[in-house]
């Protein structure tokens, strides 16, 4: 504070010892600063005259550098006529000025006169400036339960570089509790309004700082993307997406949210939290949803009649200062409310900014989709835009889409006005899609009729259908095998468990009863074999498989001998009476090779599985 005291002191001091840019005069300023919401608006009413016998052309408008770059809409109007015979206002062109003798902290605007003030004239201006992000809230973090509070900064004095003869100061406040405001000569307070002045015989660049702090519960809802586009069909449809990236830019919240404490007392609990958004849409909008990350979003609700449509949202959870969300909202709109003809040219006539109540805009970016085939596109806005152009590919297009792209930083609801595209679009364009269509279904009827009336089987005699009869037998007599191969597994494993039964009742009978039927079996599934193996070896078609078989029969026919070296080495020891120690030292050996050729089988048929 005291460093802004320090550049505020500076700045003023720099100002006295400036000089006046014109020998104009206000005769009168009154001012009002609306404080009622986030977004900062300053009306002046400056009654001119010019004394000097040199006709002007233009008023200066001096904002300080620290205010002009919050600045995000500037507009003057002229009145004509007099006293009550005023005509309707008239918008003068208002563009950015570097007078020479400019004092330093200063930023200039001209407003250009639709005809020369010449001596003795008057006229009077209408100004409105529009500020976002110049009411900053303070404290910067608070709790659940506290107030929202705002500090905003200004001078009671109209800074100027013309002589001010009398001029008068209103604030608009957002409540009538008031936490401190500066105090100056001819200062009154009148529930939440604050009054300065007037003042009288000001000399040029007068600045009179004064700090306004209040409760301000509104939220400050502000967008720091949105993206808006709008997509144009020739069969009677305006489709309008806008993706929103939010953020509450008030007080941040500080300690742990309660669900319980801000459902059970709604008025104090969150008092300036975002609880819910109105979306002003244009009438007759239609087909209209809402919804974001996760899904369709169910607390949102419509209604409109010939005039308007609005749409109130709520988001998933009430939005505290610093918190964040993101959605997408969507709806439709009839092509003959937004698009007219020309000269022959056609033209979209639809607003630019966001139809939400009260939001600021960091970045807006419009898409304006138009139909495949439109050329010499020009965009007229009411406002300096950054413009370019791509191509959209969508469903049945060629070359895509012209994609016109408008980007402005800054954005509050007065710069939802009306623009223009204009485009050349070729009637016969528009068959383009119901063409393509009924061709597509044309040629798919023929191709369906020649199937069904074409004989499309394979000759028998052909050399591919006979290779693919000779693999297919070759297939069948591997899985013959291979099932063999797998019953002579189950074997094996029978016979192991007849050792299991052995060391554990010492039956040596049952044991050998057990390899009696085991032998029996194995020499079955051998003959069973030796045919498969047979015509495997004569078919050329199994050439490439063959080796694999045929270690697999090895390996299963080495599996056996070493099952029946270890069965026999186990019930001689028995029978000896051998002791348990000794009899593993004579199964051990073959145990390791036993192992080894499962695990080689099992590789085996897995490969074989694959084939």
């Amino acid at each position: 504070m005291g460093f802004l005291r320090f550049s505020l002191l500076l700045f003023t001091v720099a100002l006295l010892t400036s000089t006046a840019l014109s020998d104009l005069i206000l005769s009168k300023v009154d001012r009002c600063i609306d404080l009622t919401s986030q977004i900062v608006r300053i009306t002046s009413t400056l009654k001119v005259e010019n004394p000097d016998s040199n006709p002007v052309s233009e008023v200066l408008l001096a904002f300080p550098e620290r205010q002009a770059k919050n600045l995000a809409y500037l507009t003057a109007t002229l009145h004509g006529g007099k006293g009550k015979a005023k005509t309707s206002a008239a918008t003068l062109p208002v563009e950015v000025a570097n007078p020479n003798g400019k004092p330093q902290g200063l930023n200039f605007y001209s407003v250009s006169l639709q005809k020369k003030l010449v001596k003795g004239d008057s006229l009077i201006l209408d100004v409105l400036a529009v500020f976002t992000h110049a009411l900053q809230p303070f404290p910067e973090k608070i709790t659940q339960a506290d107030v929202q509070l705002g500090l905003f900064q200004e001078s009671a004095h109209y800074l100027s570089p013309y002589v001010v003869k009398v001029q008068s100061l209103i604030v608009k406040l957002a409540d009538t509790r008031v936490e401190f405001y500066t105090k100056l000569d001819n200062t009154k307070i009148h529930g939440s309004e604050i009054k300065y002045g007037p003042y009288e015989n000001l000399p040029p660049y007068s600045y009179s700082s004064i700090v306004v702090h209040f409760t301000c519960n509104q939220p400050f809802a502000v967008a720091k993307e949105l993206v808006r586009e709008i997509e144009i069909s020739h069969w009677g449809n305006v489709q309008v997406t806008e993706h929103y990236n939010v953020v509450h830019a008030g007080a941040r919240s500080k300690g742990e949210f309660s669900r319980l404490d801000y459902q059970a007392r709604l008025q104090i609990q969150g008092a300036s939290a975002i609880k819910q958004l109105v979306v002003k849409l244009p009438p007759r909008a239609h087909s209209v949803y809402y919804r974001d990350e996760i899904g369709n979003i169910s607390t949102s609700h419509l209604w409109g009649d010939s005039k308007k449509t609005e749409l109130l949202i709520e988001p998933r959870y009430p939005m505290f200062g610093g918190w964040k969300t993101a959605f997408t909202i969507g709806y439709g709109l009839p092509l003959w409310d937004f698009l007219f003809e020309s000269e022959g040219k056609r033209f979209l006539n639809i607003t630019f900014g966001s139809p939400m109540d009260e939001l600021v805009i960091d970045h807006l970016i419009v898409k304006v989709v138009l139909p495949e085939g439109s050329k010499d596109i020009v965009v007229s806005s009411p406002f300096p835009v950054k413009q370019s152009e791509e191509a959209k590919l969508s469903h049945l297009d060629i070359v895509g889409r012209p994609l016109v792209v408008l980007e402005k930083t800054n954005i509050v609801p007065e710069h939802n006005q009306y623009f223009q595209v204009y485009y050349s679009f070729n009637k016969l364009s528009m068959l383009r899609e119901p063409l393509m269509l009924i061709s597509g279904f044309f040629f798919l009827f023929v191709a369906c009729i020649i199937y069904m009336h074409a004989d499309m089987s394979i000759s028998k005699s052909s050399a591919s259908y006979v290779a693919k009869l000779q693999w297919d037998e070759v297939q069948a007599a591997v899985q013959q095998v291979e099932s063999i191969i797998y019953r002579c597994l189950t074997l094996h494993e029978k016979l192991e468990s007849s050792l299991r039964n052995l060391s554990r009742t010492g039956d040596v009978e049952a044991c050998k009863a057990a390899r009696k039927t085991s032998d029996a079996s194995l020499k079955e599934l051998s003959k069973e074999l030796k045919p498969l193996m047979a015509f495997l070896q004569s078919s050329p078609a199994a050439s490439q498989i063959l080796p694999k078989v045929e270690e697999l029969v090895a390996k299963e026919r080495e599996l056996q001998e070493r099952l029946m070296t270890k069965h026999s080495a186990a019930v001689d020891g028995y029978e000896k009476k051998s002791g348990g120690r000794e009899i593993e030292n004579r199964v051990a050996a073959q145990q390791q090779k036993i192992a080894a050729l499962r695990q080689g089988l099992e590789d085996i048929l897995e490969f074989i599985g694959e084939i």
